[in-house]
């Protein structure tokens, strides 16, 4: 009787060794006790978060094969989705054959990236009435929202003017990049465009912040937003400015992000983070030294996490910048 006990008490025990050992663990290790080569067993436990990619500026004298290699690293981050804040193609024409090889151009290689991307205009994008039309037909509404589990995303057009001021805008633009071409005689710095508080700053209309200002009151259980637009609305003064929306953001947290400036930049306004985004891929002031291609990396945690990282620094497994097969297309 007391082998039979033994016996059945040695399979049991047996049996809870097998079932301990096939039990899947996070962490496991065979160092006996005693000193361990690592400082701890407590790992932070999986969260329920969420990283998305912001691009910038590719254009006003796109400098090839930047913007394909940023996909390709984008692919190699692997985050949820790609936002963009505009200034996609070079534009500035209403030749819409133009227009549709541009975009044709930059949709071909944003096709390779395997998440999301979520479109947005800059000044090169929605120069004029055509370039807005064509907008429209092909990728829909100018300004939007999207909501990603509990964060909220308004998506600005920063080139919201009446047709006939987008009209005295570009006829003034194309007449300033005549002097700088050389074509007509003159100073750009004396140039009715110079001098046009939209070439820098952009204008909010009236009904684009009525209709944020429904979405904001719909999204009040939202933990954060982000407000991305091409042109800085937050620097112009008045009825234009952003200075109305603020107002709607107080007491929420959210984080404002921009380009068109071409160089970087960081501050605290309202209490709140705002963001100026180099280039990925754009023009640059070789004298500026913040001016640099980066993907901005936003890991949604309590608050959000952003790092930059700049193109030249993101390797693939061989220790090289990847190579994507449409950088030799272009």
């Amino acid at each position: 009787m007391k082998n039979s006990i033994y016996i059945l008490f040695l399979l049991i025990s047996l049996w809870a060794c097998k079932t301990e050992v096939s039990t899947p663990t996070e962490f496991y290790h065979e160092v006996p006790d005693g000193p361990k080569p690592w400082t701890s067993e407590i790992f932070e436990a999986t969260e329920p978060d969420f990283t998305f990619a912001v691009i910038s500026d590719l254009t006003g004298g796109e400098r090839p094969g930047i913007y394909s290699r940023a996909v390709a690293q984008l692919n190699l981050l692997d985050p949820t989705f790609v936002l963009s804040v505009g200034d996609l193609i070079e534009g500035g024409t209403e030749d819409t054959l133009q227009l549709k090889k541009e975009w044709d151009s930059f949709d071909a290689r944003t096709s390779n990236l395997t998440m999301p991307f979520f479109h947005l205009g800059g000044n090169h994008d929605l120069t004029n009435p055509e370039m807005r039309s064509f907008w429209n037909k092909r990728y829909g509404p100018r300004y939007y929202h999207f909501r990603y589990r509990d964060v909220l995303f308004l998506m600005m057009d920063s080139e919201d003017y009446s047709e006939k001021r987008m009209y005295e805008i570009y006829q003034a633009r194309d007449t300033a990049l005549r002097v700088i071409k050389g074509e007509i005689e003159g100073i750009y710095e004396e140039s009715t465009y110079y001098h046009m508080p939209e070439r820098r700053l952009g204008s909010l209309g009236s009904e684009q912040l009525m209709y944020f200002q429904e979405v904001l009151e719909a999204q009040k259980d939202v933990r954060w937003t982000f407000v991305l637009m091409h042109k800085p609305l937050w620097l112009r003064e008045g009825k234009n400015g952003l200075g109305g929306l603020e107002a709607l953001l107080k007491g929420r947290n959210y984080t404002v992000i921009n380009g068109h400036f071409h160089s970087f930049s960081h501050r605290i306004r309202h209490g709140m983070e705002y963001l100026m985004l180099g280039t990925t891929g754009g023009a640059q002031n070789p004298e500026d030294p913040n001016a640099f291609d980066h993907i901005s990396l936003v890991r949604m945690a309590d608050k959000p996490v952003i790092t930059h990282l700049k193109l030249k620094g993101i390797l693939n497994n061989s220790g090289t910048l990847p190579m994507p097969a449409s950088l030799i297309e272009e």
